[in-house]
């Protein structure tokens, strides 16, 4: 098998990137894909980055704030952030949530 192309989803580490958000983190040439477990009550605080982001629930519910915009994310809706846009959010129940960023998360390739 090539193990540049095919890799094991269980071999990536979790990582806490938040308080209660454990992450599997993969990046590309341009891209990092965050895979992202939190628990219910558990919010990362208002910030900025200059990554586009895209946000999709995976599981559960997820109140997701845009430049002041406050949405409930689920299975049926999602958000493309623009880049250098204020956001937060808040798990309102346990989730399972995928964020992609481009170009890729330098901060995040160093945790």
């Amino acid at each position: 098998m090539n193990t540049a192309i095919f890799r094991q989803f269980s071999d990536i580490p979790v990582k806490e990137i938040a308080p209660g958000f454990f992450s599997k983190l993969i990046h590309t040439a341009n891209n990092t894909i965050n895979f992202i477990e939190v628990k219910a009550g558990n919010s990362v605080p208002d910030h900025q980055h200059i990554q586009e982001q895209l946000s999709f629930v995976i599981e559960g519910e997820f109140e997701l704030t845009v430049d002041g915009e406050v949405q409930m994310l689920d299975t049926g809706l999602f958000a493309v952030i623009p880049p250098n846009v204020r956001h937060s959010g808040m798990a309102i129940t346990d989730c399972k949530l995928i964020d992609v960023f481009s170009p890729v998360r330098e901060d995040y390739r160093n945790l």
